[in-house]
């Protein structure tokens, strides 16, 4: 009788692991539904300063999901699944988070919003044999000397091109006063590259760098005004962006403030509503560009209170959510191409990938950056409190 129960209890447990080994680690099954699955890592800040920013590019992932949540393969349908790290905004904190999409067998990575984190998470990915795609990560280095980053955004040479032509087109600019966070790549980054092409245009460029967590810029937009800024470049957070927008309307500041990609976002905007400052930023959508998609997605967050409080509380669509939709996407091509779920034939098949998407089409260079050469410059309409296309503009940046 022993010998019988033991024969049994062997085979229920035999059993049982077969159930459980429905694939390997990117292309497998879901054992609470018996569906196939593949994996994509969302490697994005939740929390930190680009929380803000980071939660409404994870927002366009998550609405392309809800609209595809599936992918037919060799006429087989597989759920694909998002996996989310939050990298905390945090370069200390970047690598853990890239362990942890590894530890748990994502076929491909998406993300992250915000460069530092993206240089700090990726060798991870490329040691486990990953491609990642950043969304809207702009420095040039995320993807300089490795073949594991990928990016479907404008760079930070481009951008800042288009911003100091924009400021010596616009407003016969002569004096820049340029303010970013002190050590972080992003905002130095751009500074660099602006600094360069406004002296280069015979322009006199005035840079201050803020020490992290700093809350008060009273005094480094006096300097601004004493120094007599034709305009003001700050390529930072959103959080210090709200506070800086905040602190200039309070100051009575009139020269125009500049900034990048990420300013592009609705509490920046709230932060200048009934205010007269100035700003505009370059982005990578206006709300209006394809009207299906910005119909999608409204009624997505009218649907759902937690993506609606991602958002910031209201259904203003950010330039990040747009791309973070055709991120999506560009994953789905790169797993159609490659065939299957698997990690290896995904990055081998990526650099092929094009993909016209609601920002316009996207291809990868030899390096693995994508071909634009247009970026949008909007301001934000400080009565209404909308953001208004004032110009698409290209650059020369080399």
């Amino acid at each position: 009788m022993k010998k019988f129960l033991a024969l049994i209890l062997a085979l229920v447990m035999s059993l049982s692991l077969v159930a459980c080994g429905g694939g390997d680690a990117a292309e497998g099954g879901d054992t609470s539904t018996g569906d196939k699955v593949i994996k994509l890592g969302v490697f994005e800040p939740t929390t930190g300063d680009s929380a803000a920013g980071g939660k409404k590019e994870v927002l366009g992932m998550q609405y392309a999901n809800f609209e595809t949540p599936t992918i037919d393969l060799n006429g087989e349908t597989y759920k694909i699944e998002l996996v989310l790290a939050d990298n905390g905004s945090s370069t200390d904190k970047a690598p853990t988070a890239a362990s942890e999409l590894v530890s748990k067998g994502v076929s491909m990575v998406l993300g992250t919003y915000g460069s530092g984190c993206a240089m700090a998470g990726g060798p991870v990915f490329g040691d486990a044999g990953l491609a990642a795609m950043g969304v809207t990560c702009t420095n040039p280095n995320v993807t300089a000397g490795n073949d594991y980053y990928f990016r479907i955004c404008f760079l930070d040479n481009f951008q800042a091109d288009v911003l100091a032509s924009f400021a010596l087109d616009k407003f016969q600019a002569k004096t820049a006063y340029c303010l970013g966070e002190n050590g972080n790549e992003y905002d130095q980054g751009l500074i660099a590259f602006f600094k360069q092409v406004f002296e280069k245009a015979g322009g006199k460029v005035i840079t201050d760098s803020f020490p992290t967590n700093n809350s008060d810029f009273t005094s480094y937009l006096n300097k601004a005004k004493s120094e007599g800024a034709d305009v003001i470049f700050t390529p930072v957070s959103i959080a210090y962006a709200t506070q800086i927008m905040t602190q200039a309307a309070s100051l009575g500041i009139t020269a125009p403030f500049l900034g990048s990609d990420t300013l592009d976002d609705n509490m920046v905007l709230e932060a200048v509503k009934g205010t007269d400052v100035k700003l505009y930023v370059s982005t990578f959508y206006q709300e209006g560009g394809a009207p299906d998609f910005d119909k999608g997605v409204k009624q997505y967050l009218a649907d759902n209170s937690d993506a609606m409080a991602a958002n910031g509380g209201n259904d203003t669509i950010s330039a990040v959510t747009a791309m973070g939709y055709d991120a999506y996407y560009v994953a789905l091509e790169a797993i159609k191409a490659a065939g299957s779920g698997d990690a290896a034939a995904i990055k081998a098949a990526l650099p092929g990938v094009s993909y016209t998407g609601v920002s316009g089409a996207i291809a990868f260079d030899e390096i693995g950056d994508a071909v634009r050469d247009t970026a949008f410059i909007k301001t934000a309409n400080t009565a209404d409190g909308v953001w208004a296309l004032e110009t698409q503009q290209t650059g020369s940046a080399s």
